[in-house]
């Protein structure tokens, strides 16, 4: 069969739309005999007969290799140059404290964008000096936390932020690493929402203020200044960005040295993943070697020493090792006008298949939120027909709520399937909500073909429990009721 119209450009039509791409899946992905798709050892039927649909997967083994990998690749770049590396894991991509725990196993410190993540990193048992806080707008509770527990780095982003960390710090009889959020000007290829680099958002300072808020940090000795962090955006797949950013940086860091030390440099994470067939990012020790490189030459330039170089990458190393496991509910098929190539030419009708599955926006918001594309397959069999255009649907009460926009599968796919949907690791769980009053899945590790549940799904019951109006009478507690009379 010919590729489909109503397919956007860069989907081809698949000789086999039961194959498993490998940039997009897991490394242990893969088909057992009877054609059920098997992650970490663990077929997806079984999967689902256990723990229920939708489901997030976790492959434990992919986590921790990917993991391994950025660190090996950054630690070997950097040491090539006469420094080492940091890497954070961010936190924000997918963080639990089983997560949490592999990637302390694995080497890498935490990066944490609330209190609430802080916590997990805490309670995990992560050493607090290789956890930092980032935050647009961090509140007294929580940067006296920081401050208590004595993490590694808190990240300034405003003029206020200075006072109320060195107070916090104060009280406490320390001294606070800090770094200081600046944007570069750089603006990496990604969404608009995506995009941290612009000087009209709520990120960070002006590079050309940087000198004068160092000077400030260091007029405060609760205060020990690290050097300075920027992030240029998300899902990016070459280094070009980065190396123009860490151009940029190493000329207010080297005005900086003027005034004191300066140990590090933060140039943030947004390493992108292949979502489908068609996404190529660079690999990442392709990416380290280039960005090395042109750290060394600009601080050559500048007569400078190479500082300790810090990274903050999440998707890429969580990402590609989630799976989202759903189950078909109904398939309905709808006629689709698509106008002529030219104004003279008469429109033709197509067909496009809407494959709707028990999850939807709740477990997935990136479609709706910026429009991002994924992949399906079928996960419970495997079948000789002919590969068909589908639209994969959620079930909310949402035009928008759709979980693939464009895929090719097989023909027969129907009521009862399985389908898992790839790379689905990073900021899926972490966007979740509860829209139409759905439990947020429950999210299960698999590894060499063991399954183990490392967060609970919620049930019906676990909604409304904080719904007074099923509470017992005596359980509510009406803030506004007055108690003195």
């Amino acid at each position: 069969m010919t590729a489909s119209p109503l397919a956007p450009a860069w989907l081809e039509h698949p000789a086999d739309p039961n194959h498993l791409p490998s940039r997009v899946w897991p490394r242990s992905a893969s088909r057992d005999d009877r054609g059920a798709l098997v992650v970490g050892g663990v077929p997806a039927d079984t999967l689902a007969e256990r723990f229920g649909t939708p489901l997030y997967v976790v492959d434990e083994g992919e986590a921790r290799a990917r993991a391994r990998q950025v660190l090996d690749a950054f630690g070997s770049a950097f040491e090539a140059i006469g420094t080492r590396a940091k890497v954070y894991y961010a936190g924000k991509a997918f963080l639990t404290g089983t997560v949490a725990r592999w990637m302390s196993d694995e080497g890498l410190a935490i990066d944490a964008c609330s209190g609430g993540e802080l916590e997990v990193a805490l309670r995990a048992g992560v050493e607090p000096a290789r956890i930092g806080l980032h935050g647009n707008n961090k509140s007294l509770a929580e940067i006296d936390r920081a401050v208590e527990a004595g993490i590694g780095a808190i990240v300034i982003d405003s003029a206020i932020e200075i006072e109320r960390i060195a107070a916090a710090a104060e009280r406490r009889g320390r001294v606070q690493p800090v770094r200081l959020r600046v944007n570069s000007g750089v603006h990496a290829h990604t969404h608009d929402f995506l995009a941290t680099a612009h000087e009209d958002q709520k990120f960070g300072v002006r590079l050309d203020q940087a000198a004068e808020f160092v000077a400030r940090i260091r007029s405060f000795d609760s205060l020990s200044f690290l050097g300075f962090h920027c992030h240029i955006g998300s899902q990016i797949f070459d280094s070009g960005g980065f190396a123009e950013s860490a151009a940029r940086l190493l000329e207010a860091h080297a005005a900086a040295l003027e005034g004191g030390p300066v140990p590090e440099l933060n140039l943030g994470g947004g390493f992108g993943i292949a979502y489908t067939s068609a996404d190529d990012p660079a690999p990442i020790d392709e990416l380290a070697r280039t960005i090395a490189d042109a750290v060394a030459g600009e601080c050559s330039r500048l007569g400078v020493p190479v500082p300790v170089v810090a990274f903050e990458p999440g998707r890429s190393i969580i990402g590609t090792a989630g799976v989202t496991l759903y189950t078909v509910g109904t398939v309905k098929d709808v006629l689709v006008q698509v106008p002529g190539e030219r104004p003279e030419s008469p429109s033709s009708e197509h067909v496009r298949r809407y494959v709707s599955v028990d999850g939807g926006m709740s477990d997935n918001a990136r479609p709706a939120l910026y429009g991002a594309e994924y992949s399906a397959r079928i996960a419970s069999r495997e079948s000789a027909a002919d590969a068909a255009l589908v639209r994969v649907a959620g079930k909310h009460c949402e035009s928008g709520d759709i979980v693939v926009d464009a895929e090719y599968l097989p023909g027969d796919v129907g009521p009862g399937d399985l389908l898992a949907v790839p790379a689905t690791g990073a900021y899926c769980w972490s966007l979740s909500s509860n829209y139409n009053h759905l439990g947020r899945p429950p999210v299960v590790a698999v590894s060499e073909g063991a399954a183990t549940m490392i967060v609970r799904g919620e049930t019906i019951d676990d909604l409304l429990a904080r719904d007074l109006a099923f509470a017992p009478q005596t359980d509510q507690n009406d803030p506004t009721e007055e108690t003195d009379r």
